[in-house]
């Protein structure tokens, strides 16, 4: 929850600032100083409230590691790879609001994305409940270094990670586990999450409709516990990977000099919306007319 407020707020300032210019004027200090405090003090507000409502009720101990890398079918990890791309590229525009010059932008963007989210493994490897991971700060690097590589190589965003989520039956199995109402749901209940990487397909063949773009998604399903074997030793069936393709929509398509327009643009491109859809898995294959 932490982290989808955090985008959420990054959209918001980042939008609300950022203005395209072909030569951008001397870095806006003021603007700058202003964003740096607010971001700051969100961010430590946020920490503050996360270390109260998520680690108050387990007991501290040495900073620790845990593997938890076979768990939830790395359903988990993606997240975090989401996560620290959208914080990348919310930093990053944020920046380029104040001036600040669009390749170096980037770089204190995708530092800052994997940054921001390391606090959350310290409070892990504190916590006797948890363990801080490698695997969440791989995919946290990974998140980071995918948004910063494509504005590299190709000086845009090709390839947007995306998101959706459908509630499940699992989840009223372990509710303290996999969550108890929708809001608790969509963060804990792996099996009704997915994740994309959808393909904007116009950047790389012209004729390509540009409001159409071409997705891969993965996705679990199964996952009562944590581990295959947990699942099993618990008298249900072994958890299975999706894999999908789909057809998806680039809301970046649609221009707009309004800036709240030009906000729910951003916030909606990171969402995958309902369109036909091919599932894979070792259940068969299956077709979506609508898959969200």
């Amino acid at each position: 929850m932490a982290r989808i407020k955090l985008i959420v707020l990054l959209a918001l300032v980042s939008h609300g600032i950022h203005a395209q210019t072909d030569t951008l004027p001397p870095i806006n200090k003021k603007r700058l100083r202003n964003f740096v405090i607010g971001a700051a003090v969100g961010y430590g507000a946020t920490l503050v409230t996360l270390n109260q409502l998520w680690y108050s009720d387990a007991e501290k101990q040495a900073f620790h590691f845990f593997n938890d890398n076979g768990e939830w079918n790395q359903i988990d990890k993606l997240g975090h790879f989401y996560s620290s791309f959208y914080f990348s590229y919310g930093f990053s525009k944020a920046l380029q609001g104040c001036n600040v010059p669009e390749r170096k932008s980037d770089l204190i963007g995708a530092i800052t994305g994997f940054a921001v989210l390391v606090p959350i493994e310290v409070f892990d490897g504190y916590s006797s409940a948890y363990g801080a991971s490698s695997g969440d700060l791989l995919a946290d690097a990974a998140g980071a270094v995918f948004y910063l590589g494509q504005k590299r190589l190709w000086k845009e965003i090709r390839i947007y990670p995306k998101f959706s989520f459908h509630r499940t039956d699992y989840a009223a199995l372990r509710s303290d586990i996999l969550g108890d109402g929708l809001s608790e749901e969509l963060l804990k209940d792996y099996n009704g999450q997915t994740y994309w990487l959808s393909i904007d397909m116009d950047k790389f063949f012209m004729r390509f409709p540009k409001w159409l773009n071409l997705g891969v998604g993965y996705g679990a399903e199964g996952m009562v516990y944590a581990r295959s074997h947990q699942n099993i030793e618990a008298g249900f069936d072994p958890p299975y990977r999706q894999y999908y393709f789909t057809l998806d929509f680039d809301l970046t398509a649609i221009k707009s000099r309004s800036k709240v327009v030009k906000t729910l643009i951003f916030l909606g491109n990171m969402i995958k919306l309902p369109s036909p859809t091919i599932e894979f898995s070792s259940q068969g294959t299956r077709f979506y007319a609508f898959y969200f």
